[in-house]
């Protein structure tokens, strides 16, 4: 971190300033926050985009920390920094800010104001451990407010819809039309007052997730957690799951001198600034100080999955077997994939011991194969089996010189659900493995403080579409979660799929699946969306029987030095470019709605480049595998004109010209 200037002040207030306002200002004057009493509200250019909306905690023995009490002491600073990322989509982070905390006896409220943002957190003061009974976080719009909604997929009571795998496609809805018995998961983004609204939490380490929900069907959402749980089970999908049969009476057991999560709001003029705030990473605690991350390695996966392990043109048998992923191993070394990952049937199914290893397999063979050939092998693992022995199964796969583990199916975000992620990431750590959390819940910034954590899952991703039911609409789902999710951080969404299908030729076939969108549209993911372990969705055959596109998947970074929204609207289309060293990466999506879009070269800098893009054929609205490559020369401030056909995209890689040649 690269300090600037930090400037500090103190005030006590006397008994005079009981019931005050307080007020925190973004540094360029347009964004606050306002807190009052036991509500606060948020203003951007002296419009509320969140009116006066309830807030506080309360304990087992009755006590409620908010902002209606007399304070002991009000502190304020400014702060101007700059954080660089060990693993991230940008290498250089601005973190300038304005504070103020107020605080009580037992507890202080902490908030902060960003150019971008304004966020709120409350932290004991208490040398002892407290029982959190409630939280009371009300959102409360102005009139004509819409949301993006991705609500539970869990049918049934609250309690029934807490154990769920936190992917759902986005629902645009006016506030009203809230449906009353779902809950909604976070990232939740608005149409506020003129501005977009992403809501969303930071520093997630020892408390539950937040959900919302609208059982008045106003225009106020009130804030829902999974109480503790107090007797889980093993069970679920293939035994691999901790079912919660019985819940204690509060939320949370939190220890002294406690921090909760930091509430977010993420205030944008246009949605195409939501894309690329730093705000969760920024208000995550960071990793501790001198500590070696040089051996965390981002970078592309074959996936074996998604395409049913089905290769073709080998003398072997494909499947879950040793000579199917030498085949993945060779693929990935000859086109740079840094890893492969086996998933599930590696291990015995229906056991939850990672120990049994099926016979098909020789893994320390595939291991030192894998060596050889310069590929990491990493281990997809049930989160039942992998909760019962941390440190053992780290430090195992570990010295056989296994990369990392994919651990799925959590599907919770209880307050020891949320521990388990950190627990992991923490073991992972001391033997310097890399982890994906598939199944798992929204990022709240654990990778900042464990950068071998590269992915979550929480996203409705490619995988859905082995199973999608027709009539679900996967092209504005992909235009939503830029603006939506993606606020959060990184996603295990997979991209990458050369078997692509129009809307009406689209069918869900797992042993053979396809993508909605065209072949374009696949290719623009890579660049669009947040991956740092970034994976390759279909077969080794299908992408060696198409050089030209696999190219740009094999070329393209998976961490970033800088990252622009370009253009968009929220689930209608998306333009992101993003910067690794001189070069340029640029993808661009549709819905289903074919559109044309004009692009400013006005990101680069000044000089000539080489463009080469893979653009969407005259055909592709009836063949969507259709596209056509070009190359052509541009510079800053140059407008390159596109055409997306129906579920289309474009993509293109942006290099300096060498004018030599």
């Amino acid at each position: 971190m690269k300090k600037k200037f930090l400037l500090f002040s103190a005030i006590i207030y006397p008994a005079l300033l009981f019931g005050a306002q307080y007020r925190i200002t973004s540094p360029d004057g347009r964004l606050s926050l306002v807190a009052e009493g036991t509500t606060i509200a948020v203003e951007k250019d002296g419009r509320q985009v969140i009116l006066p909306s309830e807030i506080g905690l309360t304990l087992d023995n009755g006590s409620v920390w908010d902002c209606s009490g007399k304070p002991r002491r009000i502190a304020r600073r400014s702060n101007d920094n700059t954080i660089e990322p060990i693993v991230y989509k940008k290498s250089v982070i601005e973190d300038r800010y304005n504070e103020l905390s107020v605080a009580f006896k037992d507890f202080e409220v902490i908030f902060r104001a960003y150019d971008d943002a304004v966020a709120y957190r409350i932290v004991s003061k208490l040398k002892k451990d407290v029982y959190v009974v409630s939280e009371k976080v009300e959102l409360a719009f102005p009139e004509e407010t819409e949301a993006f909604v991705p609500y539970v997929r869990t049918e049934g009571s609250f309690e029934e819809q807490f154990n769920n795998s936190f992917e759902n496609q986005y629902r645009h809805i006016r506030l009203e039309d809230w449906d009353k018995n779902r809950l909604a998961f976070l990232p939740i983004t608005f149409e506020s007052s003129g501005k977009y609204v992403c809501v969303t939490e930071a520093d997630l380490l020892d408390f539950p997730g937040l959900y919302f929900s609208n059982t008045n069907g106003d225009r106020t959402l009130e804030a829902v957690h999974a109480p503790y749980p107090s007797v889980v089970r093993q069970g679920g999908y293939n035994s691999i799951q901790g079912m919660v049969l019985e819940r204690e009476k509060y939320l949370a057991h939190c220890r002294a001198k406690s921090e909760l999560p930091w509430r977010i709001f993420v205030v944008a003029d246009e949605p195409k600034d939501l894309i690329g705030n730093d705000i969760v990473y920024k208000l995550a605690s960071s990793c501790a100080p001198g500590l070696d991350w040089s051996w965390v390695k981002p970078g592309k996966v074959a996936w074996d999955w998604w395409n049913d392990w089905n290769i073709k043109g080998v003398s072997f048998k494909a499947g879950i077997n040793t000579d199917t992923y030498k085949y993945y191993i060779d693929f990935a070394s000859n086109n740079g994939v840094e890893y492969v990952i086996l998933d599930e049937g590696w291990s015995t199914i229906g056991t939850a011991d990672l120990y049994d290893i099926v016979p098909e397999i020789d893994l320390p063979a595939l291991v030192d194969y894998a060596d050889s050939k310069g590929v990491g092998l990493i281990l997809w693992a049930g989160y039942w089996a992998f909760q019962k022995d941390p440190e053992g199964l780290c430090r195992h796969y570990s010295q056989m010189g296994i990369k990392g583990f994919k651990i799925d199916f959590m599907d919770r975000d209880d307050q020891p659900m949320v521990n388990f992620y950190r627990e992991a990431a923490e073991v992972a750590a001391k033997y310097h493995l890399v982890l994906d959390f598939h199944g798992a819940f929204k990022p709240s910034g654990l990778q900042r403080m464990y950068p071998n954590v590269l992915n979550f899952e929480g996203v409705f991703g490619e995988e859905m579409q082995k199973f999608l039911d027709i009539s679900w609409d996967q092209m504005e789902n992909d235009c939503t979660i830029p603006f939506a999710r993606m606020v959060a951080g990184s996603l295990d969404y997979t991209p990458g799929a050369m078997r692509n299908s129009t809307k009406s030729s689209f069918a869900p076939i797992p042993s053979e699946p396809m993508s909605q969108g065209t072949r374009c549209h696949q290719l623009a993911l890579y660049a669009i969306f947040d991956a740092p372990l970034l994976m390759l969705c279909d077969s080794p055959s299908n992408y060696m029987a198409e050089p030209a596109c696999f190219e740009y998947i094999s070329d393209i970074p998976t961490t970033w030095d800088e990252t622009v929204g370009i253009d968009g609207k929220i689930s209608d289309y998306v333009v992101v470019a993003r910067r690794k060293g001189d070069s340029w990466y640029v993808g661009a999506i549709t819905d289903w709605n074919e559109r044309n879009v004009e692009i400013s070269m006005d990101f680069l800098p000044v000089g000539q480049f080489e463009l080469t893009s893979w653009a969407d054929g005259v055909n592709a609205h009836r063949n969507a595998t259709d596209y056509i490559k070009s190359s052509y020369t541009v510079s800053r401030g140059d407008k390159v004109s596109i055409h997306l056909a129906p579920g289309g995209g474009w993509a293109a890689r942006i290099v300096v010209k060498n004018n030599n040649q």
